[in-house]
């Protein structure tokens, strides 16, 4: 399939647009002062986030229930010892004061009060458009001593992108390449448990590592628009990938498979259930503070594949775990290939070239999701391509690596569960 470049965002730039009119002037706190006082906002964002973070973790089911015995503690390649150098290196460019806000245990809350609206509600870790560049340049430094190349490249793209935005619509004092918050968990370790933290404006990643073997998700990646077409950042462009093949596999299934996998032909409207599109997520079901979410399967079952099925199947799996180191992709890619069987892939909208869509992708032990937006900064009310949010999610209990953190300390300690108070404990 040719790339093309998606739909022209630029009709969609208007000043004059609700987001963009009421957050001319404010900074990033200023901006999140005002979000608290939005009904939109507050009743149908801020309120309901407040309720779920107050849930003690279970993980995304699909019927309530945890499916045991999933996980295991073994080594995935994850660069632990480049980790650990990185990390130390920033925590010898902070003072006292940066390291205590940088700085949680291995089992506090602030892990999942990651999201990814440009609302700065939850001032946790160091944000980086508040720190020197050195120090700024450290963090990022970790990030890439625990990605791939490729992984790197897009969590800064990403970031470029939000600056893009920011010019775009005259606020980047709000929306800019560094509004992003950075964490640490637990004391950086070759053995013990810890991990980080990054998220702002369409990027939230999640990064825990035990030993030789690392865990990232929730991962959440998003752009509006997904691409620059002037400035520093011109060419930039992000979700091919995930957008083409997933349009592969959907147009590589039978007509009865097809049949199966699309639940909905509509994206708003038409077909749609009241009820299925939600703010803020739209179509997404795994979304900020949905750690707990009972998302039933849906679809095509992927037992009913043939072989080159599963090739478009795996080769569109595979864009969403790239971001890990390569050790670790391989481990991922062998526990998805386990559950392969009990994979099932559905889909809600058009299949042209030119249609938006939605799709996921759910087995035991992950959740893909992938979701064409309307406009938030931007002003079209219709899903467009050039919009785009994903996320990937470890189910059943191992997001933030809490499955793997619970075995460590039973097998290591002979606990049930990480050190640490119970006021930031996640139960």
């Amino acid at each position: 399939m040719t790339l093309k470049k998606p739909a022209d965002f630029r009709p969609f730039v208007a000043h004059s647009h609700p987001k963009i009119a009421n957050c001319q002037g404010l900074d990033a706190h200023q901006h999140a002062a005002a979000a608290l006082t939005n009904p939109i906002a507050r009743d149908h964002i801020i309120k309901p986030w407040s309720q779920l973070d107050q849930a003690p973790f279970v993980g995304v089911t699909t019927d309530g229930r945890v499916v045991p015995e999933l996980y295991r503690l073994e080594g995935n390649g994850a660069p632990s010892e480049a980790m650990v150098a990185a990390a130390s290196n920033l925590l010898g460019h902070l003072d006292a004061a940066q390291r205590a806000c940088l700085m949680f245990a291995i089992d506090a809350r602030e892990w999942r009060r990651w999201n990814n609206t440009e609302m700065y509600l939850y001032k946790q870790g160091l944000r980086l458009d508040e720190i020197s560049a050195p120090s700024r340049e450290a963090i990022l430094a970790v990030v890439r001593a625990s990605l791939s190349a490729t992984g790197y490249d897009k969590t800064r793209d990403a970031m470029r992108l939000n600056q893009f935005l920011g010019e775009l619509v005259g606020n980047t004092r709000v929306l800019n390449e560094w509004s992003y918050n950075f964490s640490l968990f637990g004391t950086p370790s070759t053995w013990e448990p810890w991990g980080w933290q990054l998220m702002g404006h369409h990027l939230a990643l999640n990064c825990l590592v035990v030993g030789g073997q690392m865990v990232l998700s929730p991962l959440f990646m998003g752009a509006e628009p997904c691409y620059a077409d002037d400035g520093p950042f011109e060419g930039k462009r992000l979700f091919q990938d995930e957008e083409y093949r997933g349009l592969e596999l959907i147009r590589a299934l039978s007509g009865a498979q097809r049949q199966e996998a699309i639940l909905y032909h509509s994206m708003m409207g038409g077909d749609l259930p009241p009820g299925r599109r939600q703010i803020p997520d739209q179509l997404h079901l795994g979304g900020a503070f949905q750690d707990n979410r009972i998302i039933p399967y849906e679809g095509v079952r992927v037992s009913t594949f043939s072989p080159s099925q599963r090739r478009h199947l795996w080769h569109l799996i595979a864009a969403y775990v790239e971001p890990m180191p390569a050790g670790a992709v391989t481990a991922r890619l062998h526990e998805i290939e386990r559950h392969l069987d009990a994979t099932y892939f559905c889909w809600i909208g058009g299949i042209a070239e030119d249609d938006t869509f939605y799709y996921r992708i759910q087995s035991p032990v992950i959740l893909i999701e992938f979701d064409h937006h309307s406009g938030v900064f931007l002003a079209n009310e219709k899903p467009a391509q050039f919009h785009i949010h994903t996320i990937v999610r470890t189910p059943n209990g191992n997001d933030y690596g809490i499955d793997l953190l619970r075995l460590h300390y039973e097998q290591a300690h002979g606990t049930d569960r990480a050190s640490g108070s119970k006021r930031n404990s996640f139960q």
